[in-house]
C-alpha cells in the first residue's frame, strides 16, 4: 500500500499562525480563501456553508487513523492553519514511466481510506444527509436528474468526498502518498463518491497526463469492475 506515514511537525505551533506575510494559493477549488508561509497553509472564509472547524476535525481523524494529512496547527470558525506537508500534487506533470505508479498509488489510498472504520467515523455523508444539502445549495433542473438517477442502497465506507488529483501528494521519487487535503467533505458514503469523482479527474481534460488508461487502471487496481450506474449518479450529486 502506498502510503507514507503523517508527518509531525514538532516546531510549528499556533504561533505559526501570527506574523509575517501570507502568499495567497491561487490553485483548487476549496471555496475558501487560501494563503501561505513557508510550511504553513491557512484558510479563511467567511460563508457559513465552509465548515472549518469540521475540515481540522476530519484531519486530525485521518491522522489519529494513520493516513498522512496535514497537521492542523490552528481551527476555529472562519480559521484553519495547516503545516505543510511534503509531497508533489498527483495533477502537476509527472514524467511519463511514474504516471501508472502515481495511478496504482491513488488507488491504494482509495483503499486505504475505505477499510478505515467506519462505525468509528462521526462524519456522515449519506444520501440521507448529502442530498438534501446539495439540492438546497443548488435548486433547479438539476434536482430532478439527481433524484431520477438515485441508485440502490449505499455501499458504505470511509470515503474523503473529493478524491481528486490535485487533493493527493506523492513523494517525487517512490510515487508514496504523503498526504490528503481538502478533506472538508470526509465522511461515511457510498465508495462510489470516491470512486466516481476520482475517475472523472484521471480523465478530466484539465489532467491530459492521464486520460480513460488511467481511469480504467485505477479501477482494476482498487478492485472493481465499473458501475456507470453509479458513477452518473455521483458525478451528478458532486456537480451540484
Amino acid at each position: 500500500m502506498a502510503l507514507g506515514p503523517p508527518h509531525p511537525r514538532p516546531g510549528l505551533t499556533r504561533a505559526a499562525t501570527l506574523g509575517g506575510v501570507w502568499e495567497p494559493v491561487t490553485t483548487g477549488r476549496s471555496g475558501a480563501a487560501v494563503s501561505r508561509r513557508p510550511g504553513v497553509y491557512r484558510k479563511q472564509s467567511a460563508d457559513p456553508r465552509i465548515d472549518l472547524v469540521g475540515e481540522g476535525e476530519r484531519l486530525t481523524w485521518l491522522r489519529r487513523h494513520g493516513i498522512p494529512a496535514p497537521e492542523v496547527l490552528d481551527c476555529r470558525p472562519g480559521l484553519l492553519v495547516t503545516a505543510e506537508v511534503p509531497g508533489r500534487s498527483a495533477a502537476e506533470p509527472w514524467p511519463a514511466d511514474l504516471r501508472p505508479r502515481v495511478v496504482d498509488a491513488l488507488a491504494g489510498l482509495a483503499r486505504a481510506l475505505h477499510a478505515l472504520p467506519a462505525a468509528d467515523c462521526p462524519f456522515n455523508r449519506t444520501l440521507a444527509v448529502t442530498i438534501p444539502a446539495a439540492l438546497a445549495a443548488d435548486p433547479g433542473p438539476g434536482e430532478r436528474e439527481v433524484l431520477a438517477a438515485r441508485p440502490g442502497p449505499e455501499d458504505t465506507v470511509v470515503c474523503h468526498g473529493d478524491l481528486c488529483v490535485p487533493n493527493v501528494l506523492l513523494d517525487p521519487d517512490t510515487c508514496r502518498v504523503t498526504g490528503v487535503v481538502d478533506a472538508g467533505r470526509l465522511g461515511v458514503a457510498d465508495r462510489w463518491a470516491d470512486l466516481a469523482v476520482a475517475t472523472r479527474s484521471l480523465t478530466s481534460p484539465m489532467n491530459p497526463q492521464y486520460g480513460p488508461w488511467a481511469a480504467a487502471r485505477f479501477l482494476d487496481r482498487y478492485g472493481v469492475e465499473p458501475d456507470p450506474v453509479r458513477t452518473r449518479f455521483y458525478r451528478l450529486l458532486d456537480r451540484l
